[in-house]
């Protein structure tokens, strides 16, 4: 079965080789040595002042910034499941917001983020997607914090880039913590979160808030190459091995070169199969369609063609499927998948398989055409 979901993805055959070497305990110099790699590794990624990893699930990371990064009032944006799990997450920490809602298929207005802001200059941070998965929609994420920061430089700028981090480059002028899950471009299993920081986030942090989510605790911590508290000791293996895989591909700007071409190639293999693409902003991370049948055709490549491709949630259960784009995919794996969704229009009656979907992923990819 071809695992072509946003996440889970998976995991490499050398991934997971490195991890199924016998367990070492977390509290001894050759962990150490094995994290103070995956940390260099993290510092070249982010491209930031700092950064953690947390033995939890990119939500947990997610809590973590917002505990310690809001005092008084936070700004989420909602463009989706994820934007929302911000929202909520404030909630439950019973930390006052606003609230900036958007269909799935919409990005975030910058002017409407400044306008919230000079309305509410008790805000103090800023929580949005890169990409917001729930639809496959990219977010100006630059320019908002941008605005954000002109606004109020001391405002900590919160970014999920869970799906988007390992994906395409990220600028991180203005962002204070970007967050990045294990499950998603890093190939690996679900488990560990990590957490780039800028300057001002330390500060702002100072000596943290809550126990297991303190970055203070944290950072003091793995600046010595240890944690505060069990390690992910398998999944940090995982990621140096994961690091060392990018590398032998050509290394981290191959990818997101790979990854864009990619992901072009798709949307337009899958426009030429008249299929109507979501978001007004397609993120790199997957390609999303919406179609009346969408179910039908995830069901057809999974019990016909072993393709395992995601659906969607809520108003949008049935109605979308989206493909993964994160992480070292062989091209002829996504010619595989547009095949079988072509194979899967000509089942439904809708167009007869001629290999469009192929030849135009070909003229994209190979050649750079329809530029």
């Amino acid at each position: 079965m071809l695992l072509f979901t946003p996440g889970p993805t998976p995991v490499l055959e050398s991934v997971r080789q490195a991890m199924a070497t016998p367990t070492i305990h977390h509290r001894t110099p050759e962990f150490e040595a094995i994290f103070a790699q995956a940390r260099a590794s993290l510092f070249e990624l982010f491209g930031m002042e700092e950064n953690v990893m947390l033995a939890a699930s990119g939500t947990g990371a997610m809590q973590a910034c917002i505990l310690n990064l809001c005092k008084t009032k936070i700004l989420t944006i909602n463009a989706g499941k994820f934007g929302e799990r911000f929202g909520k997450i404030a909630d439950a920490l019973s930390i006052p917001k606003v609230e900036l809602s958007y269909e799935w298929n919409t990005p975030a207005d910058p002017l409407e983020v400044k306008e919230a802001l000079l309305q509410n200059p008790d805000i103090d941070a800023l929580a949005i997607q890169v990409s917001e998965s729930a639809g496959g929609l990219r977010h100006p994420v630059e320019a908002i914090a941008k605005i954000a920061k002109e606004i109020n430089p001391s405002i900590m700028v919160i970014v999920d880039g869970i799906t988007a981090v390992g994906v395409e480059p990220i600028d991180t002028t203005h962002i204070d913590a970007l967050i990045a899950g294990s499950q998603k471009a890093f190939m690996l299993p679900p488990g560990l979160a990590t957490i780039g920081l800028s300057k001002d986030a330390v500060a702002t942090i100072g000596e943290g808030r809550d126990y297991y989510f303190n970055l203070a605790t944290e950072i003091k911590n793995q600046r010595k190459n240890t944690t505060a508290w069990t390690a992910a000791t398998t999944l940090i293996i995982g990621l140096n091995a994961m690091f060392d895989e990018v590398k032998k591909n050509g290394g981290i700007e191959a990818l997101y070169d790979d990854t864009q071409k990619r992901a072009k190639a798709t949307i337009a293999s899958l426009r030429a199969l008249g299929l109507e693409i979501y978001p007004q902003t397609p993120a790199l991370s997957m390609s999303t369609v919406i179609d009346v049948q969408a179910e039908d055709i995830r069901k057809i490549l999974k019990s016909k063609y072993q393709v395992n491709i995601a659906g969607g949630q809520d108003h949008l259960k049935g109605k979308i499927f989206r493909i993964n784009q994160m992480g070292i995919i062989p091209a002829y794996e996504i010619v595989w998948v547009l095949n079988a969704i072509e194979l899967a229009l000509d089942e439904l009656g809708r167009r007869v398989f001629d290999g469009e979907a192929s030849r135009i992923f070909n003229e994209v990819y190979f050649k750079g055409s329809f530029s």
